[in-house]
């Protein structure tokens, strides 16, 4: 079992995150930066076979409690994706979010695109989380891309 903080310096850790994440290949903070609220990182992600590049703003970092960020940036952001950490006994609960800020065609542009895009999402987190859990406990696992055909 980790501590709040010892989980919050593995999620504040962008570089790290395509260890859990289904989508994630790639993040690093810009040089000179890290996980600090008002810092920027790239990140590159896969789905369907589609990759692409992304900039990413944090705009929450307080160790041990909480790290989020904004796809796109504060002022143009697209996706709000929060992590919250709760210590509990000799462990830590971890919480994961995720929140559409506004429409993106890349995202989908129907109802039924963003229904399957929330659902894809759930499940993107929950296979994040779970491979989290799965590594803190000292058991490394390849993380299993979930499968939808909305983007």
């Amino acid at each position: 079992m980790r501590r709040s903080g010892a989980v919050y310096e593995l999620v504040g850790d962008v570089s790290t995150i395509s260890r859990w994440s289904p989508n994630a290949t790639d993040a690093a903070y810009d040089p000179g930066s890290g996980p600090r609220a008002g810092a920027w990182f790239s990140g590159r992600n896969r789905k369907d076979g589609r990759e692409w590049t992304t900039r990413s703003q944090v705009v929450r970092a307080d160790p041990a409690i909480a790290f989020g960020f904004v796809v796109g940036g504060t002022e143009n952001g697209i996706v709000h994706w929060g992590w919250t950490l709760q210590p509990q006994g000799r462990g830590t609960i971890v919480q994961q979010s995720w929140q559409l800020l506004r429409l993106d065609p890349v995202l989908g542009a129907t109802r039924a695109d963003l229904d399957a895009l929330r659902c894809y999402m759930a499940d993107s987190v929950e296979t994040t989380l779970a491979s989290l859990a799965h590594w803190i406990a000292g058991e490394p696992r390849p993380v299993e891309a979930t499968d939808d055909s909305s983007s």
